[in-house]
């Protein structure tokens, strides 16, 4: 029996989604299974993409649409809820159930490369649905953190109050990048942060996973910044996922 999964988000033609659910499709035998990438002008697409696939039993929601899916969803899960996003989608019976796995899949990423100390503090980078699923993973851990935002209601800093005064970030042991900028295409962009106040202290972890090294991770590299991207998350998330859709 045929069945269908895929990503849906603005721009999706960057993402390694297909590349790894196809390699394990083909792996486990799976002939009838498929993974399609389907980009969306607005999210208000989704009930066309879903008409016209009825095969469809599972998506994954990228940027920008974790938080705007939710109107579309019969049931949430009590963890995506609590998060406020949404990234992983079941779909049967014509209902749509939301779950999150981008915040369990970062904690496992993080637990395994960041010392956490008593005192440990960090900055993201980013107040969107992925921002929220890494707020979550960091209070897990005990880890304070502030935001960052180019709005001023948004987050806790902004990126021109940093340029006037950099202590927080120079303060930070681990900052974390969860907005777009840098993502394929977009390959020389990057946040607008003072690098210069990088150090072999600091641990900047980067969501983006294409392409491997962003600018933000190059220019962390060049101060001596332990660096990591989101390949891993990428592929702890995708079980995660896998296993959600076929429970």
């Amino acid at each position: 029996m045929e069945k269908k999964f895929g990503l849906i988000g603005a721009t999706v033609s960057h993402s390694f989604s297909k590349s790894y659910f196809d390699e394990k499709f083909f792996r486990e035998g799976l002939r009838d299974y498929h993974y399609d990438l389907y980009s969306l002008p607005t999210i208000d697409d989704l009930k066309k993409l879903l008409e016209e696939n009825p095969e469809l039993a599972g998506l994954n929601v990228t940027i920008p649409y974790k938080e705007q899916v939710l109107k579309f969803l019969s049931n949430i899960d009590a963890d995506a809820r609590k998060i406020g996003a949404v990234n992983v989608i079941k779909i049967q019976e014509g209902k749509l159930t939301g779950y999150n796995t981008d915040s369990d899949a970062f904690f496992d990423s993080l637990k395994k490369w960041f010392p956490v100390k008593e005192n440990s503090k960090a900055l993201i980078l980013g107040t969107g649905g992925s921002s929220k699923a890494v707020q979550q993973a960091l209070k897990k851990m005990s880890i304070s953190f502030e935001l960052v935002s180019r709005e001023k209601e948004r987050g806790t800093h902004t990126y021109k109050s940093l340029e006037k005064d950099g202590t927080p970030l120079a303060d930070a042991d681990l900052l974390i990048n969860t907005s777009p900028l840098g993502m394929s295409p977009n390959n020389n962009t990057c946040p607008p942060i003072n690098y210069d106040l990088l150090t072999p202290n600091h641990y900047v972890y980067d969501l983006i996973y294409n392409p491997a090294r962003t600018l933000f991770l190059q220019k962390a590299e060049m101060r001596n910044a332990h660096i990591k991207n989101g390949l891993e998350m990428l592929h702890i998330q995708a079980e995660k996922a896998w296993a959600i859709w076929n429970n």
